[in-house]
């Protein structure tokens, strides 16, 4: 019995860990949790403190009855799952199942899967930390009594098949909350006015107007700008101030979970699901061949920390050096400052080797593996390098009482620039160009006014990345619940996706509204973060989890008994359309599935005839005589195919126009970019395109 049992959650863990430990050491997996609360009944004894009722998960008895055998046959069993609340209670229950001593010390910790972190774990194992697994526990109970009493509300007075949760129902509230403030924004009308500009000796000029007399100026009409046109015509144009100054840029903190999530959804368009599925496979590890086998590409990814080990920085400053030069390594290693309720003991998501470099592993990588090493990679790399130095230069121009105004930026020193740049809203300072070279007192030669109507704008849709950030800065949810927290909300039709953002159904509407009035704790953002806030206190050992449960709960329960008597049934009545069922001659209803709309018969279960819904935009086909309809792939990605399929094969990624190209008479189609929409030609070989203007 000299062996020494390890036990992961994954196959994939186990076998890169088992990698770099000796001979004695027998390396197994749990495939995540192995007990848990009961799905057929509450499992909670609310009477009894909130004592939880745990159950073997069904299908793992032959798993458990494997990892009792090898505990039986070892000297030792050391439990590595992840290090958080959630990979703490999976180490308690693995405790509780083999018998474990409470306080025997079977629990390592590490933040990355590389020779050196795991044999340094299993040298210094501790006691499992029961503040931990505390706070995981009630963060269980409680949404096991919000789902349990929720839920079966749902069912009854609403739809069949709906369920409620702590953190979803708030994502999908802010989601129906941004929906209103779109539908009540009332647009205001205003104009600018900018100047196309030439100075003999120095070029070209774009300077747009900013002032009138001093006082900024507002133009709100087509009058008002008239106006300004009669006053300001025949002007000269003089430069009256220049100011150039410099202009220091920091780079960005490296990757937290949330940002993570966002930066992978703006730069590869991933998912946050599928942003979590890859780093998990990074990290887990990848087989790089017979120099270093099975190894962690990166650090744990649950993390909402921007701590680096100080191991990490001295070896990224070393490439740094190495490969850019000494003015691109900063006097002082870079430190960045985590939010308040950060688990410090954990690290920045980082690569566990900076001199694994994304071109070294593009062989080994899949393509999408490759897309998001090199963007942690890079993130990391750029962390730890010297500013970026702007020149930026700023024209005042007068003509009249009117003052213009011209900004120009040329990167000076591109320091953390050179490897990575963070994604930003709108234009930034380094797109505004370079302007010529001019002196005050230069007279410049008008060559064109451009007057322009806008409107303001509502607040945009949630895209998945503003989703995201939205929660995690109101302090909802954790790193680890906002890819299921998304999941959860298009799966159980309380919102959809349209055009990358998120738009709430009649149904998600009707729950909120009704979470509202019955169950406002539920649904208040500030409630929710608040008890963010006890559980990570349950956490630190400074609250009673019981205590915790329990202030939530009783006034949960009264809400509850409340709404059960006070909530009549809630009709969601289906859209009826004009297409009729051809298996048995009823109207088809419009229904909301997982993907959005589509028809199906209203005779279900007799009749479960169901067909896409075909949404025409408007547009013929350029092939045929049929119609340009929005359709929708297997995993719900927006498309553009002939209402004629599969006679017609017309398909297109890019919404077609009633346009044609003047070039080659194609059907041009409308591409969104970030700086706008452009018209372009799909034909190959024709390269026609213009910008769309709004």
């Amino acid at each position: 019995m000299s062996e020494i049992l390890v036990i992961v959650e994954s196959p994939a863990k186990a076998k890169t860990i088992g990698r770099f430990l000796g001979k004695k050491y027998t390396v197994k997996y749990s495939m995540g949790h192995v007990r848990d609360l009961p799905k057929s009944q509450l499992g909670v004894d609310i009477e009894e403190g909130f004592l939880p009722r745990y159950i073997t998960i069904r299908g793992k008895g032959e798993l458990l009855k494997e990892l009792k055998a090898a505990a039986k046959r070892s000297s030792m069993v050391l439990l590595a799952t992840d290090p958080d609340r959630e990979g703490e209670a999976i180490a308690w229950h693995l405790q509780q199942v083999l018998g474990i001593e409470q306080l025997e010390k079977c629990r390592i910790e590490f933040n990355e899967i590389t020779k050196n972190a795991i044999q340094q774990a299993v040298q210094n194992p501790r006691t499992i930390d029961f503040d931990r697994v505390n706070a995981q526990q009630a963060r269980r109970i409680l949404d096991r009594l919000v789902g349990y009493g929720l839920s079966p509300l749902l069912w009854k007075k609403v739809r069949k098949g709906l369920s409620a949760g702590r953190v979803q129902s708030v994502a999908v509230r802010l989601i129906c909350d941004r929906e209103k403030e779109i539908n009540q924004f009332i647009p205001e009308e205003y104009w600018s006015l900018t100047a196309l500009l030439k100075s003999k000796p120095a070029g070209k000029i774009e300077a747009k107007l900013i002032k009138k007399a001093n006082e900024p100026i507002k133009i709100s009409s087509q009058a008002e700008m008239d106006q300004v046109l009669s006053e300001i015509q025949g002007q000269e144009y003089r430069v009256v101030e220049i100011k150039k100054k410099e202009k220091k840029r920091n780079p960005a903190a490296p990757f937290t979970t949330s940002s993570l999530q966002q930066e992978a959804y703006r730069k590869l368009n991933f998912t946050a699901r599928k942003t979590m599925m890859i780093a998990q496979q990074l990290y887990e590890g990848i087989d790089l061949g017979k120099k270093e086998g099975t190894v962690g590409l990166i650090t744990y990814l649950r993390t909402d920390s921007t701590r680096i080990a100080a191991v990490a920085q001295e070896e990224a400053r070393s490439y740094i050096l190495d490969k850019f030069g000494k003015e691109y390594v900063p006097s002082i290693p870079r430190e960045y400052t985590s939010k308040k309720q950060a688990q410090n003991a954990h690290e920045a998501i980082r690569p566990t080797s900076t001199l694994r470099t994304p071109e070294s592993l593009s062989d080994v990588l899949s393509k999408d593996q490759y897309k998001l090493y090199k963007l942690i990679w890079e993130r990391f790399v750029a962390s730890q390098m010297s500013s970026a130095i702007l020149d930026t230069t700023t024209v005042d121009i007068a003509a009249a009482d009117y003052l213009f105004r011209a900004n120009g930026a040329i990167i000076k020193f591109p320091g953390f620039m050179q490897v990575y740049t963070e994604s930003r809203e709108g234009d930034s300072e380094e797109d505004a160009g370079i302007l010529p070279d001019l002196q005050e007192g230069t007279i410049l030669i008008l060559q064109k006014l451009e007057p322009k109507q806008h409107f303001t704008q509502p607040p945009p849709r949630y895209s998945e990345a503003t989703l995201v950030k939205t929660l995690e800065e109101l302090g909802i949810g954790r790193p680890s619940t906002y890819a299921p927290t998304i999941e959860t909300i298009l799966q159980r039709g309380y919102v959809v996706r349209e055009q990358k953002q998120f738009a709430p159904t009649e149904l998600g509407m009707v729950v909120v509204e009704l979470l509202k009035e019955y169950f406002p704790d539920i649904i208040d953002v500030e409630f929710t973060a608040n008890m963010e806030s006890n559980l990570d206190e349950v956490e630190e050992g400074a609250m009673d989890w019981q205590v915790v449960v329990d202030t939530f709960y009783r006034p949960f329960a009264k809400e509850l008994e409340q709404a059960e008597k006070e909530i009549g049934s809630i009709e969601i009545a289906d859209q009826v359309s004009e297409e009729i069922c051809e298996s048995c001659g009823r109207n088809m209803v419009i229904k909301m599935g997982r993907y959005g709309k589509f028809l199906a018969c209203p005779g279900f279960p007799e009749c479960r005839n169901t067909k896409p819904l075909l949404e025409e935009i408007g547009v013929p086909c350029p092939k045929c005589e049929g119609k340009i309809v929005l359709r929708r792939t297997k995993k719900g990605r927006k498309f553009f195919g002939c209402s004629n399929y599969p006679e017609c094969d017309y398909v297109s990624w890019d919404k077609p126009t009633t346009e044609l190209c003047p070039e080659c008479h194609s059907t041009l189609v409308l591409k969104n970019i970030k700086k706008g929409s452009r018209l372009v030609c799909p034909k190959e070989g024709c390269h026609f395109e213009k910008e769309v203007k709004q």
